[in-house]
């Protein structure tokens, strides 16, 4: 399929080009009701279903784009026409609050129609399949399928049978790519680059598709990627994906740029994998003596939501001179907005083919 070119401001990274945190690189570029673009972007594929198979080139046309994003967010009159008239679904098979409300924003910020499907209550729990389900959905022709779903690699299969752009917001333990895109954009603006840095991830390794998304994107944008862990929580084969493995969090913490810590997912768990969280908080969980051992300018994050005193100390996830959690979730909105319009331009130039061939 061809793929769209849309034009849209590229602020490439040089020294001075990154302001200070929750400022933005386009900084004075605003001056009229909507976004100035100033060169050309595009993505190559018609779905996003994982960072494995994005070009470190397209991380940057997303990141960049994200970028004008933030400022359109900061604004009184947050809007843009890039979806207007089409058709968001929302379609999440797990529980979700900040991911699907920031999915819901983005995409009526953009101006498109957004539904809700609450699969709790749906035919799929009625007996109907996920293939069923996205056969119907296809009948009713929506533009975009945004998508969570507990099993790994039920989105891609969904993604085969439908005829819109769909985005993964997370399946499994397999990937939540918009999660990393977020993530990498938090560390880009604050840090002043997206290379040669030290990341510690840190927590529950193992059952978290953050992780997999965030040490695929690190690694592809060259920076030095620390799993830190008991080995209860660590995957099998860790050490074989060009990472350094840690089971001490002091000694994965050391130099750290970034400090990433993880959710404990226990959902997610089929056995006892730690002691207790008290065990696990005195040996894993971030606070200040633990955080001593990072740079001084190391920031932490976490995807969300949080485990007070199990994960993290309330005042490290509160200090607004360390932590950069709650840009985490204003670059998410701004993240899903390029990833959906980017998806939206590629599917636009998609139907003008087929309109021309016809």
């Amino acid at each position: 399929m061809p793929t769209a070119r849309v034009t849209a401001a590229v602020l490439r990274e040089r020294p001075g080009a990154i302001c200070q945190r929750n400022g933005s690189h386009a900084e004075g570029l605003f001056r009229e009701r909507r976004p100035i673009y100033t060169a050309t972007m595009s993505l190559r594929a018609r779905h996003l279903l994982g960072i494995e198979h994005l070009e470190p080139v397209e991380i940057t046309t997303l990141l960049d784009l994200s970028d004008t994003f933030v400022d359109l967010n900061r604004r009184d009159v947050k809007h843009d026409t890039a979806l207007t008239g089409l058709t968001q679904v929302n379609m999440f098979f797990e529980h979700s609050t900040r991911t699907q409300a920031s999915f819901e924003i983005a995409g009526k910020r953009l101006g498109a129609d957004v539904m809700n499907m609450h699969m709790q209550s749906s035919s799929v729990k009625k007996g109907e399949t996920l293939i069923d389900t996205a056969m119907t959905l296809n009948a009713m022709h929506p533009d975009l399928l945004v998508v969570r779903h507990p099993s790994s690699g039920a989105v891609s299969l969904l993604a085969q049978k439908v005829n819109c752009a769909v985005i993964n917001a997370g399946d499994g333990r397999h990937e939540h790519p918009t999660q990393a895109l977020l993530d990498a954009l938090t560390i880009r603006r604050t840090k002043g680059r997206l290379q040669r840095l030290t990341v510690a991830i840190c927590g529950d390794i193992a059952h978290s598709r953050v992780a997999r998304s965030n040490i695929l994107l690190l690694g592809k944008m060259e920076n030095r990627i620390r799993l830190v862990g008991p080995p209860t929580l660590m995957p099998a084969g860790a050490a074989e994906w060009g990472v350094e493995v840690c089971t001490n969090l002091e000694d994965g913490l050391k130099d750290a740029d970034v400090v990433m810590m993880l959710r404990l997912q226990k959902e997610r768990m089929d056995g006892a994998f730690i002691p207790s969280e008290r065990e696990y908080y005195h040996r894993f969980g971030l606070d200040g003596d633990k955080l001593r051992h990072a740079r001084d300018d190391a920031i932490v994050m976490h995807p969300g939501p949080m485990n007070r005193g199990v994960e993290i100390d309330g005042t490290i996830a509160d200090d607004i001179n360390r932590s950069v959690i709650q840009d985490q979730v204003e670059m998410g909105v701004a993240v899903r907005m390029a990833a959906m319009k980017l998806l939206a331009d590629n599917l636009h130039a998609a139907r003008a083919e087929t309109e021309e061939m016809a």
